[in-house]
């Protein structure tokens, strides 16, 4: 099985699933999403596929596809199912693969376990970070969190309105490589994310040595 990658965010809405797209292409890697949690229509993998546009990439299915958009955790109680780390199975490819996660790494999917617990140690993880105020603090801690589970974080990817002074203290204090920054576009098509796709390549191939 070839290097997987998990896609993480310092929190919701920060552009985890743009991101998600631009590695996917990048690397004409397979696609995970293992917890989808309400917008089963217009899912994340829904929005991937039709991001994507070369012919190797495949996209398998949720380990939970759960109605309600909410922190897995409660969507799992509405839909009265029960979600555990073991129950999460990786799909087997020859093929890279990008793992979208739910959220932030620390958002629960039951009373025990996070996000963070479907991320193996083999498993090279990429940090999405927004620029709000209170995220130079939230990707801090989220690189802290990584590293005392021994979590491999491949770097980082900037998205959004650039804050140049944020993005700076953040590459000294985590020493972490950027991968690179997703502009604030007026739309994502397929041929903006073969643009970011062709931009990021060189940095995420360096990654898998």
């Amino acid at each position: 099985m070839n290097q997987a990658y998990f896609i993480t965010g310092i929190g919701t809405e920060v552009g985890k699933t743009i991101a998600a797209a631009i590695v996917t292409e990048a690397l004409e890697a397979d696609y995970w999403k293992p917890i989808q949690a309400g917008d089963l229509n217009n899912s994340d993998t829904h929005k991937v596929k039709k991001l994507i546009s070369n012919k190797k990439t495949v996209f398998h299915e949720n380990a939970f596809a759960l109605k309600t958009p909410m922190s897995p955790h409660a969507a799992a109680e509405i839909d009265k199912v029960k979600i555990s780390a073991k129950k999460i199975k990786q799909p087997k490819t020859k093929n890279a693969l990008v793992i979208e996660g739910a959220g932030g790494l620390l958002v629960p999917i039951n009373d025990m376990e996070t996000i963070a617990d479907l991320i193996k140690p083999d498993h090279k993880v990429i940090l999405v970070s927004r620029h709000y105020l209170g995220s130079i603090n939230h990707t801090l801690l989220t690189v802290e969190a990584l590293k005392s589970r021994n979590l491999t974080c491949a770097g980082i990817i900037f998205s959004g309105e650039e804050n140049s002074s944020s993005e700076e203290v953040i590459k000294k204090m985590t020493g972490l490589p950027v991968i690179g920054r997703i502009e604030q576009e007026p739309y994502f098509d397929q041929n903006v994310i073969l643009e970011y796709a062709d931009k990021f390549r060189k940095k995420l191939k360096e990654n898998e040595d």
